[in-house]
């Protein structure tokens, strides 16, 4: 008897690197999230911490007394301005003097508290004498304008030179 006449195995087709099987875009997807969600929460918390050391700064200014009002005045004036800096564009805030500048330290607070009512301080301070009751009302009212400061709002950006894109950070 003849043996029977056997082929030779046949080997599957290897398995190609694309499309990646379901787990691996599982995987991809939430490595993905991860990053998001870190960089997230990293550039939140950048923000409050910019938050947390102006009301500091605030405290231990309200604490010294050391300083006359005038200067406790500028310095205040100086803090609110870093920190408006610290939380919006800097083209919109640095430039900003006089009447402008206490019109906009009132948009946060939604009501016209630095403008007619005891912010108006920063302005008149070199021109009239503050007392003490106006200086804890006015460090009051800077305090609920640092508290109401936005975390939402995208980081500042570097100016650049015209022609070129204005693309990366500030640190």
């Amino acid at each position: 008897m003849e043996p029977l006449p056997l082929r030779d195995i046949h080997l599957p087709d290897p398995i190609g690197w694309w499309p990646p099987a379901i787990g691996w875009w599982i995987v991809s997807a939430t490595v993905v999230l991860l990053i998001a969600a870190v960089a997230g929460l990293v550039r939140r918390r950048r923000r409050v911490t910019v938050a947390k050391l102006a009301l500091r700064e605030l405290d231990a200014l309200q604490m010294d007394s050391s300083t006359g009002m005038t200067e406790k005045l500028r310095r205040l004036s100086v803090l609110l301005r870093r920190a408006g800096i610290s939380a919006f564009p800097r083209q919109e805030v640095a430039g900003l003097t006089g009447e402008a500048w206490l019109e906009w330290l009132d948009r946060p607070l939604g009501e016209p508290r630095f403008s007619r009512g005891v912010g108006r301080a920063l302005l008149d301070a070199p021109y009239r004498p503050v007392g003490d009751a106006d200086m804890d009302s006015l460090i009051t009212l800077c305090r609920e304008w640092l508290k109401a400061l936005p975390t939402d709002v995208a980081p500042p950006r570097k100016v650049s030179a015209p022609g070129r894109a204005a693309t990366e950070p500030r640190s």
